[in-house]
């Protein structure tokens, strides 16, 4: 097998960029691609478990109006923990990434979040349940940094976004294997055969500990990173990417692109479940159903969203990826923020009856998700290879310390307006999709980076 070396040749600009990937190549990108794929399984289970086992572990009748705003209040608390730990696991495993190698970092932060993400099975009260979300949390936010690091120092130079591009759009595979999971289980609690699904849900999400154990154990460090160990630079400082006034603005701008689609994504999207789950509530009641059937359909129901949105998802990302080829990269980011912006806030005031799911969520899905095919493609584009993995791992997650306070603050406006306001969630939603303005306000502030090698000093 070849060795991570970027190979240097002169490439043809008509050439397919795929065809200029060796047999490593391909391993490199199906490895990390599955590392991140498994990672965003476990993030999709979460929220499709997370409104059943909140109603499960506050013991409240499903469907029960004077019930409904604790669970929308706890739901935000258990998403902003969850995101908390994302954040800091971020970066530590950021910073790691750069000093002890990519490779041995992405095997310690799958066995985190596959090892935490099964223990969530076993919650008894909506406290303990957060914590096992906070120690998830720290293995799910090292994913990503240090897998687009093996990608970005290993692809030859014009063949780095399509195949960063192709890492994010996979991950989209990874969401919809958490939804047919929760489809599947969905079925077997509306027959009877199990009574909590969301606990089978968590105890899938153990699968991707065997990725550690049995693939990444024939991947190689990218030579870029081995020869900055060799020459020992100074790996992974903050104080050097601060302290630098290239790298520190790279940092705060990237920061700022990544916080405006987070808080975009898990602060709205992904509670669109929930708002589903209002609509369901009434269908069904009215059908004179069983709470066992209740449950299972809504199960059903929730992962068949969840299906659509990341159908869209993975056509979102793919698409910024062809843009951003013709447009760079801060023209492809103003069409994607001004999208999803209108389409989020869209969606949140018109979805209302099954009908609606099936254009409504994948146009929104489409829409939110192409920023963080941008995110994939962009932010190791800013940093040189010994502070990429930290630099990236700053942008994507210390954004999440504010951004957890996306889902708290609709949690709470939510539970807040149930007596002023009916179906509130929909006013929340459409408020907070103002955060995509944040992302478009940076952007005058950020380097092109469209046709150029990664920055080295």
């Amino acid at each position: 097998m070849e060795s991570g070396k970027v190979q240097s040749t002169a490439l043809s600009p008509t050439r397919p960029w795929y065809k200029e990937l060796s047999g490593y190549h391909w391993w490199v990108l199906i490895v990390a691609s599955l590392g991140w794929l498994f990672d965003t399984m476990d993030q999709q289970l979460f929220n499709l478990a997370r409104r059943p086992a909140i109603i499960q572990l506050l013991g409240v009748r499903p469907g029960d109006p004077a019930a409904a705003g604790a669970v929308a209040e706890h739901a935000g608390y258990a998403t902003m923990i969850f995101m908390m730990g994302w954040a800091s696991g971020g970066l530590l495993f950021g910073i790691l990434g750069d000093r002890i190698g990519r490779v041995k970092t992405m095997i310690m932060t799958i066995l985190f979040y596959s090892l935490f993400t099964g223990l969530s099975a076993i919650s008894q009260n909506v406290w303990d349940f957060s914590f096992y979300r906070l120690l998830t949390g720290l293995g799910v936010g090292g994913q990503f940094a240090v897998g687009v690091a093996v990608v970005a120092e290993t692809m030859p130079d014009r063949s780095r976004p399509f195949a960063l591009g192709w890492l994010q759009a996979l991950s989209a595979l990874g969401n919809m294997l958490a939804a047919l999971t929760g489809i599947g289980l969905g079925q077997l609690e509306q027959s009877g055969a199990i009574h909590a699904a969301w606990r089978a849900m968590f105890l899938v999400g153990t699968v991707p500990a065997l990725l550690a154990i049995i693939i990444f154990k024939r991947l190689k460090e990218p030579e870029p990173w081995r020869k900055a160990k060799h020459e020992q630079k100074r790996l992974g400082s903050v104080g050097d990417l601060f302290g630098h006034p290239r790298w520190r603005r790279n940092a705060i701008v990237g920061m700022l692109l990544a916080f405006s689609g987070v808080v975009g994504l898990w602060g709205i999207g992904f509670f669109s479940f929930d708002l589903l789950g209002s609509v369901l509530d009434k269908t069904f009641r009215a059908q004179g159903l069983s709470e066992q059937m209740i449950a299972g359909k809504k199960t059903l129901w929730t992962g068949i969203m969840s299906l659509l949105q990341n159908a869209g998802a993975f056509f979102g990302i793919y698409t910024f990826t062809r843009v951003t080829h013709y447009t760079g990269r801060r023209k492809a980011f103003a069409i994607s923020f001004v999208v999803a912006m209108l389409s989020t806030a869209y969606t949140f005031w018109n979805l209302k009856s099954f009908t609606d799911i099936f254009w409504m969520i994948p146009l929104m899905g489409f829409a939110q998700l192409a920023l963080f095919g941008g995110y994939a493609i962009y932010l190791p584009e800013l940093f040189p290879t010994r502070l990429r993995s930290t630099g990236t791992s700053f942008c994507y997650n210390v954004g999440r310390f504010v951004a957890a306070l996306g889902p708290l603050s609709l949690g709470l406006l939510t539970s807040r307006a149930y007596a002023g306001y009916p179906e509130p969630m929909r006013y929340a939603g459409v408020t907070m999709s103002l955060a995509f303005l944040i992302g478009l306000a940076a952007l005058p502030f950020a380097p092109e980076t469209h046709g150029q090698p990664l920055p080295e000093e």
